[in-house]
């Protein structure tokens, strides 16, 4: 067996993750460089990513499940109110480390227990807390399937996954590079 062929296993695989800037956190520049700042500084690779208004009908399919609860009207309205920043983001552990730094859904706490959170430096209230996340795998599918149509996960997993990974591996010798390769999609 040639030693130089890496071998792939589900735990070296990279995840996605669907990643959010809300409408409202959109129109000021200094939060949305922020919230690019810490992913580029989490080490995610961008995949995808688009501005777009969520239509209200969008909105009400993206966040069904909470339609019975009393935030429901007022977060269709804050999500349709104006332009999105959507990403599709990829590292090790994507899911759970963009809910890390996100922080808490509920702002106040954010504030007092995660200070360093986007959630705790940028979030105004329960609903305008800056930012969304996958909480699973399940929903991510769902939700890349309503906002990123065109993708393709399982295409991404089997013919692109393995060049982020090693550009991954390329860059670490170089961060600037690095840091260059990972801020493309801003650049745009």
């Amino acid at each position: 067996m040639d030693s130089r062929v890496p071998i792939i296993t589900a735990s070296s695989c990279l995840e996605l993750t669907l990643a959010m800037i809300k409408p409202h956190a959109t129109k000021v520049p200094y939060i949305v460089k922020g919230v690019q700042n810490i992913i580029i500084s989490n080490d995610f690779y961008i995949v995808r990513s688009k501005q777009m208004t969520i239509s209200p009908d969008l909105a009400e399919a993206f966040y069904k499940e909470h339609k019975d609860k009393f935030f429901y009207n007022r977060l269709i309205t804050l999500m349709s109110s104006g332009i999105s920043h959507v990403y599709i983001l990829a590292r090790q552990n994507a899911i759970k480390k963009w809910r890390e730094i996100m922080g808490p859904t509920k702002v106040f706490k954010a504030k007092i227990s995660h200070p360093h959170s986007i959630r705790g430096q940028f979030g105004l209230t329960d609903t305008r807390n800056v930012t969304h996340g996958s909480d699973s795998v399940e929903s991510f599918k769902k939700e890349v399937s309503l906002l990123f149509p065109e993708f393709n996960v399982n295409k991404w997993y089997e013919t692109e996954e393995i060049h982020f990974r090693s550009n991954n591996e390329y860059f670490e010798s170089n961060p600037r590079a690095r840091k260059q390769h990972r801020l493309a999609p801003f650049l745009q």
